[in-house]
């Protein structure tokens, strides 16, 4: 059974041999190696039998040597089987074109899955996703990596606490948690301004409640600011003051300080980092297995130093993932910057890094007033700095008033 279905997927052949003593004949193919199977006399002067479809070659080269005719009666076998049906080709370009329809839209993006948020936060997703090119019928190759996503809707979306992204198939599944906003004093709560940070202050502006200190004060965290008791007034006696006495507001102001802070940092005097100029050029392979060949994007760019990003994109076949994917292949290019700073410039740079740090942590809100080196020492080739960074900034807080104030 095992070597006829050898001899099916290889092909062979019914010849028939006519002369002479017919089987004389399929003697000399034994001796010359050729394969011979099922021979059988139909007449005094013909004979008939199989052969493997590689062994017509010789089997030719041997009747040309003798006074024997052939002919082949019969053919069997995958390749015979093949080229016939190469011949239906309203058939062949039809199934390859099937195939390719199939695998066209099994890598296109069919549907978003979201879960776990509320309605309106949804659709601020939706529409978030929509910017960034990714909504049903979108091609997959072009849909960021599921961590890219990810990453780009908690920047963009505040109301997210965790997002989590996953594509199985043409379907992208996402699910996220709203970020619970805990609010310290409700709104219309009655409540007083105190001071969130030591400092001067620079600014006021009250528009409700009644202040207690002014423009010039100095102020440690917690000091009261405005107070939201406005019922009465000190130098009222107590009956009056029952009289004209109402019920505690929620102050509200906006209240400027000067404040202060102490930087610490290291800046070396000799530096080297790598920067982007910005120019890129993409290539495209398609790897099947262990192999990979390019599809677009022959020539290597003109850089002398490059960065290499590569993104891997599995090519879908309906709900099958194919031993087949798309790489694309970002190559970036760069330069090194190397160099050796003074110590006035070490200085500079610390100052300028000190002023940045503070106002990523601070907020659009806070403005650098000045700066100031309070300690400076040279160690191992690097510049230890305390830079003082005085700053004015919002220091309002709000509290409630506790009963019984």
């Amino acid at each position: 059974m095992k070597r006829n279905y050898g001899k099916r997927i290889r092909g062979y052949v019914t010849v028939r041999v006519s002369g002479e003593k017919p089987e004389l004949f399929f003697q000399k193919c034994a001796n010359e190696g050729i394969l011979i199977w099922d021979v059988k006399k139909v007449s005094s002067k013909a004979c008939i039998a199989k052969l493997k479809l590689q062994d017509i070659k010789k089997l030719k080269q041997l009747r040309r040597r003798t006074i024997y005719k052939i002919s082949f009666e019969e053919r069997k076998g995958l390749p015979f089987g093949f080229s016939r049906f190469l011949k239906k080709r309203f058939l062949v370009i039809g199934i390859i074109g099937g195939v390719l329809f199939f695998l066209f839209l099994s890598n296109l993006l069919w549907s978003v899955n979201i879960t776990g948020v509320p309605k309106e936060i949804e659709e601020k997703i939706k529409v978030q996703l929509d910017s960034y090119g990714i909504h049903p019928g979108v091609w997959l190759f072009s849909v960021d990596t599921p961590k890219d996503i990810q990453r780009n809707l908690l920047d963009d979306v505040p109301e997210l606490l965790w997002a989590g992204v996953e594509l199985q198939g043409t379907t992208l599944y996402l699910e996220g948690v709203e970020k619970i906003i805990v609010e310290e004093l409700d709104p219309g709560e009655p409540g007083n301004i105190v001071a969130a940070k030591e400092g001067v202050i620079t600014r006021m502006y009250v528009s409700k409640g009644e202040p207690v200190k002014q423009i010039n004060d100095y102020v440690k965290p917690g000091d009261l600011l405005v107070s939201g008791d406005i019922s009465y007034e000190e130098d009222q006696d107590e009956d009056e003051s029952d009289k004209n006495k109402t019920e505690p507001i929620a102050a509200e102001a906006e209240i400027f300080a000067n404040t202060w802070y102490e930087v610490t940092l290291t800046v070396p005097l000799s530096y080297n980092y790598e920067q982007l100029t910005g120019n890129n050029k993409n290539k495209y392979y398609m790897k099947m297995g262990q192999l990979q060949f390019p599809i677009w994007g022959f020539r290597d760019p003109d850089f002398k130093q490059t960065q290499v990003e590569l993104n891997e994109k599995p090519i879908q076949f309906l709900k099958w993932q194919l031993p087949i994917s798309i790489i694309e292949s970002e190559i970036n290019e760069k330069q090194l910057h190397e160099g050796e700073r003074t110590k006035e410039e070490a200085i500079e740079a610390g100052k300028q890094q000190a002023v940045k740090q503070l106002e990523n942590e601070l907020g659009p809100d806070a403005e650098i007033l000045s700066e100031k080196v309070l300690h400076e020492r040279i160690e191992h080739g690097k510049v230890k700095l305390i830079v003082y960074v005085s700053v004015e900034e919002n220091i309002v807080k709000n509290e409630p008033i506790r009963q019984g104030d």
